[in-house]
């Protein structure tokens, strides 16, 4: 399986090292200049933009996973990555803790399109568990 990881910072970066090992390929983005050599020298293919992502990935339905800090300009300049998806690929903004309604009009927004998103969230809840988001 491919997929696309965008965020390599601790946690992005050992989830596509954990995706690899066990026999994935990933294709990683990183704002970050050194961020994508350092990636493409462990095994994944680095590129350098979200729109190199998708056209790495080719073959559909695509994978792509973010792996951003909380809610805040990296997730709201990423908003065109709905843009450049298409019906089927898939989208999981995982791990970042987003606030849960900022993830439910994400997963509206893409899922018009016929993008599945998937997101699980901290939302405040009695029973302390997670709620997830899924167009």
């Amino acid at each position: 399986m491919q997929i696309g990881m965008i965020g390599l910072g601790k946690m992005g970066s050992n989830m596509s090292r954990r995706l690899m090992k066990a026999g994935h390929h990933c294709v990683a983005f990183r704002r970050q200049r050194h961020a994508p050599r350092s990636a493409g020298e462990e095994g994944a293919t680095a590129v350098g933009s979200l729109a190199e992502v998708v056209k790495t990935l080719g073959e559909k339905p695509r994978a792509v996973w973010l792996m951003l800090p909380p809610a805040g300009s990296p997730k709201r300049r990423l908003g065109h990555l709905g843009v450049l998806l298409e019906p089927d690929d898939h989208l999981s903004s995982d791990g970042g803790n987003s606030f849960y309604k900022d993830d439910i009009r994400r997963a509206k927004k893409v899922g018009e399109k016929g993008i599945c998103y998937a997101s699980i969230v901290a939302r405040p809840a009695a029973s302390g568990v997670s709620s997830v988001a899924i167009a």
